[in-house]
């Protein structure tokens, strides 16, 4: 089974005080998509630069042409379906299909009180995120659309002439749980995890793997209650927030061994953060151009 790699390029540098680099030099390292975050602001990085995602992969799908964009991940904690319709027609367009969403429930961090309201509980926040990927997918795929929910709304929203990518640009859906999981085989052209959080500060690397394979076996089952193929469906794990974080970006022979066994596992593509000094990303720059250059030759060879 072929693996990807790619990578997701937090939004904490000015444009042009390094911002554009990172994107034109992930293109240039031959990473197949480069991601960014699409959060208000986030953890440790807060009380420092923190740019939209709209704006940053407008401005990246500018200056790159081959390497593929996207989010990871977009909720509905600070987006409206009919809003980001409109966007991502427009992102796709720049980028001539180049465009991906990552789109995931949210969590209780700082984009989920920064409108001023309250956290919604796990309950909401799952309807809410059922409604707003229903409504999304028919945003793209429709001309007009008219629709009243409970949480989202539509009144003739025109989404003309639609996306590049046909029939809508792709979901990467990210999912543990039963209802997630039921979303992603409906609406999902790939499925997004980043592990079981439960084992990121004292589980092992066997732990993790066990546990990401009952996810995969869950993602299976929801896939054939909706009368899908497994196969076909692209499996993408955004690393860093496994056991293996500390070592993961150490050496190239390090991540050689983490992605076959991952690879064995079923995923598709694995997902690495550039490197930010001083942060829970930090690594050595010039073993992580090695692993982009080298990694997946070495695992194949």
């Amino acid at each position: 089974m072929s693996l990807r790699l790619s990578t997701v390029i937090l939004p904490v540098r000015r444009w042009h005080e390094g911002g554009r680099d990172q994107w034109q030099r992930a293109e240039r390292l031959g990473f197949h998509t480069a991601y960014t975050y699409d959060h208000l602001s986030w953890r440790t990085f807060r009380d420092g630069p923190w740019f939209g995602a709209v704006p940053t992969l407008t401005a990246a799908a500018a200056v790159t042409e081959r390497l593929r964009l996207g989010t990871l991940v977009t909720s509905p904690n600070f987006r409206h379906p009919v809003t980001l319709a409109k966007d991502l027609i427009s992102l796709d367009d720049v980028s001539a299909g180049r465009i991906t969403l990552g789109i995931g429930a949210g969590g209780n961090g700082f984009d989920a009180t920064a409108l001023g309201q309250e956290p919604w509980s796990p309950r909401e926040r799952a309807d809410r995120f059922a409604e707003f990927v229903t409504l999304l997918d028919r945003l793209l795929t429709e001309g007009a659309v008219s629709d009243r929910g409970t949480f989202y709304s539509a009144d003739e929203a025109r989404n003309i002439p639609g996306c590049v990518q046909s029939p809508r640009l792709p979901f990467a859906v990210a999912a543990t749980g039963p209802r997630g999981l039921k979303l992603a085989a409906r609406h999902g052209q790939a499925w997004v995890t980043t592990g079981d959080p439960k084992l990121f500060e004292e589980g092992t690397a066997a732990q993790s793997l066990e546990a990401l394979r009952g996810q995969m076996a869950k993602l299976d089952k929801a896939l054939a209650e909706v009368g899908r193929n497994p196969g076909p469906m692209e499996k993408i794990l955004l690393t860093g927030f496994t056991p293996e974080r500390n070592t993961l970006l150490q050496s190239v022979d390090a991540f050689v061994d983490f992605a076959g066994r991952h690879r064995e596992l079923g995923f598709t593509e694995l997902v690495v953060h550039a490197p930010i000094p001083d942060s829970d990303f930090a690594a050595d720059e010039t073993v992580f151009e090695k692993i982009a250059t080298e990694a997946l030759a070495q695992l194949d060879g």
